[in-house]
């Protein structure tokens, strides 16, 4: 009989060690070397306290990887979750017809290639020699509009968010597509038999009813925001100077550039800190897991 209760216990046992060893245990020792002035190549520590925190929000880089990873997560909520999501409604529309899957899977494929592909793809496509987008310019008889794109310090980040834009939104799209297919279809015929059109039953059936998809695919794209990192990194790696820094990269620098292991430490507890943040507010404010 104690066989038979420690059984199921066995087989949540290996997934646990796992969560365990490769999520908790890395936090709490992260929180734990944010406290230290520490070396990769060392054993010795030496103690600081909030020293770390006080240099990584006085350092003048500070206010730009702020500014740009909340330029990164308001425009991929308006096109990722915004723009994705009404393209889902598309897809699930009778206008793609037969051509459905066709759809689905061409806006897939960016989410199934390498960041680091991408980021070397788009790093020709914004050459300005060789680049797509200048030749095009060109072409057209634009020329006075063709830029040094990731040259240019009030560019830059844009440019790399429009590339993350790019890869990015079908994935939440299919995400969205999967949430509304599994809305009811009485709930769909009981609006058309009310007269209600694509546009209402769209705003007033299916969206509520994908909501806490809505807030998966939002808390998803908040986090990848503010851990973002091989998009600039393979692009800019911060520059030019410290223009497309953001919170991934320096974390980054200070790691493996600059040995400073507490101040890398220091760094992702304020990036673990504002994704829980900021989904939790998510979460209560949406109200999800109500009825």
């Amino acid at each position: 009989m104690k066989k038979k209760k420690l059984t199921p216990y066995l087989y949540v046992l290996p997934g646990l060690l796992m969560v365990l060893s490769f999520v908790y245990i890395p936090v709490v020792a992260n929180f734990f070397y944010s406290f230290f002035r520490l070396s990769s190549y060392s054993v010795d520590k030496k103690f600081v306290g909030f020293d770390n925190f006080v240099r990584l929000f006085t350092n003048e880089a500070f206010p730009i990887m702020i500014r740009n990873n909340l330029y990164y997560c308001i425009i991929s909520l308006i096109v990722q979750v915004g723009f994705g999501t009404f393209v889902a409604l598309m897809l699930e529309s009778k206008l793609t017809g037969r051509l459905r899957n066709f759809y689905r899977n061409v806006y897939f494929i960016p989410a199934l290639i390498s960041l680091s592909a991408v980021g070397l793809l788009f790093t020709f496509v914004y050459s300005p020699d060789l680049g797509l987008i200048n030749n095009f310019l060109e072409s057209i008889g634009l020329e006075q509009y063709t830029q040094v794109w990731l040259g240019d310090s009030k560019l830059a980040i844009f440019c790399i968010i429009a590339m993350s834009q790019w890869q990015f939104t079908g994935y939440i799209t299919l995400l969205m597509v999967v949430a509304i297919q599994s809305v009811s279809t009485d709930y769909l015929e009981a609006a058309k038999i009310d007269g209600a059109g694509p546009i209402r039953t769209a705003v007033n059936i299916i969206i509520p009813l994908a909501k806490e998809q809505l807030l998966v695919c939002s808390i998803i794209t908040i986090i990848g925001a503010f851990k973002v990192f091989t998009e600039v990194y393979s692009t800019t790696s911060g520059g030019p100077g410290k223009s497309s820094q953001v919170l991934g990269t320096y974390l980054y620098q200070n790691a493996f550039l600059h040995d400073d292991m507490g101040m890398a430490a220091a760094t992702g507890v304020l990036i673990f800190i504002i994704t829980v943040t900021v989904s939790i507010i998510q979460i209560k404010v949406t109200k999800s897991g109500e009825v």
